[in-house]
């Protein structure tokens, strides 16, 4: 078992504990904590930007639980299956998963089937879903191989590069290695970063899964290249991983070359842009109960509308009533005044002749 991991090149050395503390008498290992703490800032990722390709939050919680549980299974099966030597003999060793060896295609194979079962019974674009689970994926494992580095695992042949890592055992001897978690994390991490900023551009719906799977599996085929533990197909030389790696980048690079030679694509397609549609044609009719609440205030005022105005012709009548009787009265006392100017004027005539 080696102790101390150093690089020479940059002038660093570590002695890290496998175990990061105890709860009674089992102990917690970094390899454990690290991967967790990954996979929740993967999670916490896609819930931020679920709503930019026409998700929710609730359906990452949803896909999480479907995906998770077969994706560490999917990871667990894929590795026992091309190392089954090494538990062959004691079985029940295949469930002692806090000792390593998850095999990452596995995961995502076990990850994809859980995705496929759960989009088709909730009716989300399965596309759409690929796209941010690929981010995320990105994110987890550029974390997730840290905790290689913690267990003094998955490094390549031995070598004298500027970026070598020094492992040194209990009796002093060391050999310098290539730190192959290191270089698939950084190219993780460089992936994660491009497919960011692109996916904001993205053409059509799984495009961004589809370049995940070509950026990862172009660095895979040349990092599985430098490692020392590889799993192999039977008893030849081929290392899965890295016949994996290169069929999913030539295949994908076949996929995108022909797309964009013979295939158009309309933004308004996007599944984002879709859902943005339904609900802009919800809230134009309404179809909810609460929706058909929100309408009763309007229909008030549209009845209160026509009430007012007939109080108002109602004013109106009552006034030019008023004003009619008014007039009337004012005649009538002109009327009555007349009357009374001719008997004094018949009274003066009177008296003139008189």
């Amino acid at each position: 078992m080696y102790e101390t991991i150093s690089f020479p090149g940059l002038g660093l050395s570590f002695n890290p504990s496998r175990v990061a503390f105890s709860i009674g008498s089992k102990p917690i290992y970094w390899y454990g904590i690290i991967i967790a703490v990954g996979f929740l800032l993967a999670v916490y990722y896609a819930m931020k930007r679920a709503d930019q390709f026409g998700l929710t939050q609730d359906n990452i919680i949803d896909m999480l639980i479907c995906t998770v549980p077969l994706a560490i299974i999917g990871a667990r099966a894929y590795y026992c299956l091309f190392s089954w030597d090494l538990y062959k003999d004691d079985p029940i060793r295949v469930l002692y998963i806090w000792e390593g060896g998850l095999a990452i295609y596995g995961g995502v194979i076990g990850a994809v089937i859980g995705l496929f079962l759960y989009t088709k019974v909730k009716k989300v674009k399965t596309a759409a879903m690929l796209d941010i689970g690929g981010l995320g994926l990105l994110i987890g494992q550029s974390i997730g191989r840290w905790g290689n580095f913690m267990n003094r695992e998955a490094f390549g042949a031995q070598t004298g590069s500027f970026l070598r890592m020094g492992l040194t055992d209990a009796s002093g001897a060391t050999i310098y290695v290539h730190p192959t978690f290191l270089y698939e994390s950084l190219w993780n991490a460089i992936g994660l970063l491009l497919l960011h900023f692109y996916s904001k551009r993205r053409k059509f719906d799984g495009q961004i899964f589809l370049m995940y799977l070509g950026w990862y599996g172009l660095g895979r085929m040349f990092i599985e290249g430098l490692r020392t533990d590889s799993l192999y197909v039977g008893s030849s030389n081929l290392r899965v991983s890295q016949l994996v790696a290169g069929i999913c980048f030539l295949g994908v690079v076949i996929f995108l070359v022909y797309d964009k030679i013979f295939r158009e694509h309309d933004p308004a397609d996007l599944y984002v842009n879709q859902v943005a549609r339904q609900k802009a044609a919800a809230e134009a009719v309404p179809e909810t109960a609460e929706a058909a609440e929100e309408a009763v205030p309007g229909t008030a005022e549209a009845t209160a509308e026509p009430a007012s105005e007939a109080a108002e012709a109602l004013e109106s009548g009552e006034e030019a009533a008023e004003a009619s009787t008014a007039e009337e009265r004012e005649t009538g006392a002109e009327d009555n005044e007349a009357p009374e100017q001719t008997e004094s004027d018949t009274q003066s005539e009177e008296s003139s002749e008189e």
